[in-house]
């Protein structure tokens, strides 16, 4: 059977996948990025799930992969294959489809943002399908977006479209990562949110989730971090709506398991703000933490349509 690779790289761990010819998963896959290891290591470990599981495909269905994809976090040269910045993973100019080429049989492979290979997957296959404008955003340690334009989603000139964290939303806010004040990612992101209510709440080990299960048992100074944190991603869509003007507005990421604490105010503090620009649908994303690795597929898949369409 004809199928492609899928891989999707995190801190923690790396989701992967056989992809058949209609987009279905037919095997998965997961393993540790041992990112304690060191840079190198983490590079190894990808290369090496790679291959196995180019093997497995070749056992199981008689043929070896035709195609692989991958989406790695940080600042991806998508046009170059090189993964040019990823703190995550300690990362600094990998050429990474390069490397993946070399071990898989130079198949084609294409490499992607693991933000916008997830929105991708979202646009074409999930929350976002049918839209043809949209916005993926996501939510978690940090705060990125994808900007959807058809079935495709917009790269940059350098890789570092959709940074939707660092718009300043504050400028008087606490410092951000980035090295400036006030950005959205400072404020709205879940991290952020646990350290707010890690402080209010006087428990260090406190989290994003917590100040959300205390939102909703009615605790006022849990609503006050929450109600800040929504009141400054408002902010922050208002400037993406008003430069990219989305059909749709799809929330992703950790801080989405919240659902409705989160999109119930959230929609109605886009709406108090919009004022000639359209009011967007905003809605959960429906693929949770596969998105990247569906989107992983998308891309592997798209390469061997273009080779077809030569």
């Amino acid at each position: 059977m004809r199928h492609v690779i899928a891989l999707a790289v995190g801190g923690t761990g790396m989701k992967a996948a056989l992809v058949g010819p209609d987009g279905a998963v037919v095997h998965a896959a997961w393993r540790a990025t041992r990112r304690e290891r060191g840079p190198d290591a983490v590079v190894d470990s990808v290369l090496d799930l790679a291959k196995e599981l180019r093997d497995h495909g070749r056992t199981r269905f008689g043929t070896a992969a035709e195609a692989a994809g991958i989406a790695v976090p940080g600042i991806v040269d998508e046009e170059r294959g090189v993964a040019v910045h990823s703190a995550e993973l300690g990362w600094r100019d990998v050429p990474l489809r390069g490397l993946l080429r070399h071990r898989l049989g130079r198949i084609p492979v294409a490499l992607g943002h693991d933000v916008r290979t997830g929105g991708l997957a979202e646009g074409r296959i999930g929350a976002g399908r049918g839209t043809g404008r949209f916005l993926y955003v996501s939510l978690g340690t940090g705060i990125a977006a994808a900007i959807g334009i058809d079935d495709g989603i917009e790269a940059g000139a350098g890789g570092r479209a959709g940074e939707l964290g660092h718009i300043v939303v504050r400028p008087d806010g606490p410092l951000c990562d980035c090295g400036r004040r006030g950005c959205l990612e400072a404020l709205a992101s879940a991290a952020a949110i646990g350290r707010a209510w890690a402080a209010a709440s006087g428990d260090p080990a406190a989290d994003a989730a917590a100040c959300a299960l205390a939102v909703e048992a009615g605790d006022e100074t849990a609503a006050e971090v929450w109600r800040a944190a929504v009141d400054a991603l408002a902010d922050g869509l208002l400037t993406a709506l008003t430069v990219l003007d989305p059909r749709t507005v799809i929330i992703g990421g950790g801080l989405a398991e919240a659902g409705d604490t989160l999109l119930v105010p959230l929609r109605a503090a886009v709406a108090d703000r919009v004022t000639f620009q359209m009011s967007p649908r905003i809605v959960p994303a429906s693929l949770g933490d596969a998105a990247g690795c569906l989107g992983a597929g998308l891309l592997a898949r798209d390469l061997l349509a273009a080779e077809a369409a030569v």
